[in-house]
């Protein structure tokens, strides 16, 4: 017998490896989880990797987080990143790694006899192409393997593994106008409007695939804007709505759409005034101080909101960033606590950690919507 570790780590209906949507780096993560539009630095890989068209040079970044800390268990997210610029083609190429560490389970037979323990986990590699399609618009394309491991292989007595391997794809567009005046307003580079379709794929099954689940195929559509810019000082809104396209299981008896199916028919699978309720909400502010070429900080602050018939997650994101020359460290902190009867919700208290090199030698101002830190 196998204990599988059962973790709702992001409440996203009836998915599998919900760990593709965990929101990956403390820039994003402070701003209430909304990065789809503004995507300035390398884990647009993961918010919208059309972004990365409008950035030039190199950059790696690690991101570590104790997952969940309400529970107390041995649950770890890391995220490493890196894209590079490549100047004849005018593109960017990225890889990413995300490893979700679920802690160490006991494995039993069926009289309760323990045989031993196992480590359980969640991984992804993927691989990106950015590159813009005119000044104003940037296009980009991942390529993902996911790896997971929810047990260890059983016993010649029991069936399936307990290892599951699968495949994904995301496709992003932004559109950043170079000149763009509307009714004697000047919005021209202060503007950014981004469309993500991310983890396209077939399902993912671990004992046979009459029970499979379909991985999160997820859309998400965002805006950036501007608010205040000079010489030093910038002040950016961000805006992210999201929504699952995989079917909800009503029947348990019926097995749910292919994604290529779903991401049309889980447009219809509730009633209209239900099926709104099926997005969720991103709100976030960055103001940044930055001397160009010497030193810079930034504070962010954030909302989420998930309507509660949903996953019901709800909260306030804070945190910041410092840059020296080239080297960038950031953070961000979720709370629920001011929220009723939220205290011990497990996102409380969560902390995210980023470090980032940034050899980005070219002012990507010219190319686009100003970049923060």
């Amino acid at each position: 017998m196998l204990i599988f570790p059962a973790f709702n780590l992001y409440s996203q209906g009836n998915t599998a490896v919900p760990f593709l949507l965990i929101s990956p780096d403390s820039k994003f993560g402070a701003m209430g989880d909304a990065g789809s539009a503004l995507s300035d630095n390398v884990s647009s890989i993961y918010w919208n990797p059309a972004g990365i068209a409008f950035l030039t040079g190199s950059e790696v970044s690690l991101t570590h987080s104790k997952w969940l800390p309400q529970f107390n268990l041995d649950l770890y997210y890391d995220y490493l990143a890196y894209r590079t610029y490549i100047e004849d083609i005018d593109g960017s190429f990225t890889t990413s790694i995300t490893f979700m560490n679920y802690g160490e389970f006991v494995r039993t037979n069926d009289r309760g006899d323990v045989l031993g323990t196992f480590r359980s986990y969640d991984g992804a590699l993927t691989l990106g192409y950015s590159t813009k399609i005119d000044q104003d618009w940037g296009l980009g394309f991942n390529f993902r393997i996911i790896r997971s491991q929810l047990s260890e292989s059983p016993t010649a007595q029991e069936k399936g593994k307990g290892v599951s391997t699968s495949a994904s794809v995301d496709l992003g567009v932004i559109w950043r106008p170079q000149e763009l005046v509307f009714d004697n307003l000047d919005l021209s580079q202060k503007v950014s409007v981004g469309l993500n379709l991310s983890n396209i794929g077939p399902k993912i099954y671990y004992i046979d695939k009459d029970q499979a689940d379909p991985i999160p195929t997820n859309l998400r559509l965002g805006v950036a804007l501007q608010l205040y810019k000079d010489e030093y000082n910038s002040l950016t809104a961000v805006a992210d709505v999201n929504k699952l396209l995989v079917n909800a299981k009503k029947d348990t008896s019926k097995t749910q759409d292919e994604f290529y199916k779903a991401i049309f028919t889980s447009w219809g699978d509730y009633s209209v005034s239900k099926e709104f309720r099926e997005f969720n909400f991103g709100l976030g502010l960055e103001y940044n101080y930055q001397i160009p070429g010497e030193f810079a900080f930034a504070l962010r602050g954030g909302y989420f909101y998930e309507d509660p018939l949903f996953g019901a997650r709800k909260f306030l994101t804070f945190g910041g960033g410092v840059k020296f020359d080239m080297y960038k460290v950031d953070f961000s902190y979720i709370t629920t606590s001011a929220f009723n009867n939220m205290d011990n919700h497990p996102l409380n208290g969560t902390l995210r950690f980023t470090i980032s090199i940034d050899w980005d030698a070219i002012n990507v101002a010219t190319k686009g919507f100003p970049k923060g830190i």
